[in-house]
């Protein structure tokens, strides 16, 4: 699907006057692109226009203008945009408290390998982890997973003719499901080739 283009960014000046109007514009986008999973696990679910926003704030933190500190956020990050036949997901993993987030973690090792999308009729669609690199260790998981849903054919048609969805996670430390809404299905449906 879409791939950010070099060329499409904003240089850093005109981004400057754009964030305001563009950061709210993303934010309420991102609201249909949020999930919980229970009270500990959220789903935000990637798409162009969530890693635009990404790259930019990136480079804008970063004070980058330079070609190629451009083309290494592009290639760090377009990766996470779904193809038409996936959803990509930023999976957090959030405990207020530093004690019991970091006690926690170490009971979700592994955690990231039991997310599932669950479509009426078909067989669960199990998340692909962490293809960039690991982010779990042998004493605790990381709060940050990113996740591909791959779809086959059959579960892309059951959804397009009004199949439910939903999401969980069936990990022993914790398990949860989100029974998806309207506005997400939407949402959602609309990264998927037609």
């Amino acid at each position: 699907m879409n791939r950010i283009e070099r060329t499409s960014l904003m240089t850093l000046e005109a981004y400057a006057k754009a964030r305001p109007e563009f950061r709210a514009r993303v934010l309420s986008h991102k609201k249909n692109r949020t999930l919980a999973l229970g009270p500990n696990v959220t789903l935000v679910f990637e798409d162009e226009m969530t890693v635009r926003y990404q790259v930019q704030e990136m480079l804008r933190v970063e004070k980058t203008f330079e070609e190629q500190g451009i083309l290494d956020e592009l290639e760090a990050y377009n990766p996470l945009i779904p193809d038409g036949t996936n959803w990509k997901a930023t999976m957090l993993i959030e405990f207020p408290d530093a004690d019991e987030r970091k006690r926690r973690l170490g009971e979700l090792r592994d955690v990231e390998h039991h997310v599932v999308a669950r479509i009426d009729g078909e067989p669960p669609v199990v998340a692909v982890a962490d293809e960039d690199l690991e982010r779990s260790n042998a004493e605790k998981t990381s709060a940050v997973h990113f996740l591909r849903f791959e779809l086959p054919d059959a579960a892309r048609v059951a959804l397009r003719a009004g199949a439910g969805l939903a999401f969980g996670v069936d990990h022993p430390g914790y398990r949860a499901e989100a029974i998806v809404g309207d506005d997400i299905r939407r949402s959602l449906l609309a990264d998927l080739d037609r």
